[in-house]
């Protein structure tokens, strides 16, 4: 594997930052004090092509060779400034997009893509229920084929992007005897009647990414809205996860840069005995492992990038990039907290927040003990591909 980043990639990177730091920044603790989303930002992203980098120049897109490795230095770039923000940036395009690119109907490519990639109609997917987590083939929610199409039924929980969500991809079973072969994926027009988002604004962290639930009351959806073909909505689904779990990492990333730049930038300033605390052994104990952490989860997500490019089935490296990258963000958020003392426990400086928004790499996507028992999978030879 190459690891120099190209210039062009390199460029895309620097982009991303100073996007973040222009537009996101200057109002981001007031935004986050109050729970705010601005969707202009959103429209603002997709003007910069930043939604761009998967699909095809016909629908919009750039057509990069290199699309998963550009998606994931910004990913990491817009996480660094803003990990609220990191949220929609993957979800705009590596959940909806790349369902429809990988199994979508020409019809349904030409309908969705253009307004997700120019950031001008918000798009999510939703799995989680209620009572349906980690073991998504127990969702409740039902589709039932009627002579022209099919019967919505149930509610969605903790998906992204609610309540700003134009459309979204919907997992619902079909067959629900037949368990998780009988789910299927649809892409739902959510000005349809009978569709409901409501907010949920009782987060510990992500305070500027939308969250909410979804409730779908008798919603009447044509048969062209089916993803793929009946039953096929389990491997739809754990195919998008393979790619929104890499955005997930990316983010994680980001995160972990942060906090040893503000750990790094405090332990110089701050003096106690008469010298920075900098000097002393114990805190750079933290912040070299704080570092190796973040440079260790930094290179597996490269690799699951640079896979992904070269078509390459990455599953396992996929979840090791999550699972690690989630963890060194925690660790390197933790660590950041204590060398800051007091003032690390305070709202005055951005590692509390760092603290709080890194639980979410833990469960999202997947949680760490899910990713765990796939990478134990492989391990074991109980699984190959």
């Amino acid at each position: 594997m190459d690891f120099k980043i190209s210039d062009e990639l390199e460029s895309m990177r620097k982009m991303a930052y100073e996007f973040a730091i222009k537009n996101i920044k200057p109002t981001m603790e007031e935004d986050e004090k109050e729970h705010k989303f601005r969707p202009e930002i959103m429209k603002k992203m997709g003007d910069q092509g930043m939604f761009a980098c998967l699909a095809p120049e016909k629908y919009g897109g750039l057509e990069l060779p290199e699309g998963h490795m550009a998606a994931t230095l910004m990913a990491i770039e817009v996480a660094r400034v803003s990990p609220s923000w990191g949220l929609p940036f993957n979800l705009q395009m590596n959940g909806p997009q790349n369902v429809l690119l990988k199994f979508g109907t020409e019809e349904q490519k030409e309908r969705y893509l253009p307004g997700l990639i120019a950031g001008t109609s918000g798009g999510c997917f939703a799995i989680t229920e209620p009572n349906s987590g980690s073991d998504v083939a127990s969702m409740k929610t039902t589709a039932v084929e009627v002579d022209d199409g099919y019967i919505l039924n149930g509610t969605k929980t903790w998906i992204s992007g609610v309540p700003y969500c134009d459309c979204g991809i919907v997992y619902a079973m079909t067959d629900k005897a037949a368990k998780h072969k009988g789910m299927s994926a649809f892409i739902v027009d959510f000005k349809t009647p009978g569709i409901t988002q409501r907010a949920i604004h009782t987060k510990l962290g992500l305070f500027c990414a939308p969250t909410g639930e979804i409730f779908f009351e008798e919603v009447k959806i044509p048969k062209s809205a089916l993803i793929g073909k009946p039953g096929q909505g389990f491997a739809i689904c754990m195919t998008m996860l393979n790619f929104t779990r890499l955005s997930s990492a990316a983010r994680a990333v980001g995160v972990a840069q942060s906090c040893i730049e503000e750990a790094c930038k405090y332990a110089n300033e701050r003096e106690q005995f008469g010298q920075p605390i900098g000097q002393f052994q114990m805190i750079q104990e933290q912040i070299g492992r704080m570092s190796v952490e973040h440079e260790a989860a930094k290179l597996l997500v490269y690799k699951a990038a640079w896979q992904k490019d070269q078509g390459i089935n990455n599953t396992l490296e996929t979840s090791m990039a999550k699972y690690y990258a989630a963890e060194s963000a925690n660790f390197c958020a933790s660590e950041a907290v204590k060398i800051f003392g007091s003032y690390g426990f305070s709202s005055e400086y951005p590692v509390e927040r760092f603290l709080r928004d890194a639980k979410s790499y833990q469960i999202v996507e997947g949680t760490s003990n899910i990713q765990k028992m796939i990478i134990a999978q492989f391990a074991l030879g109980y699984r190959k591909a």
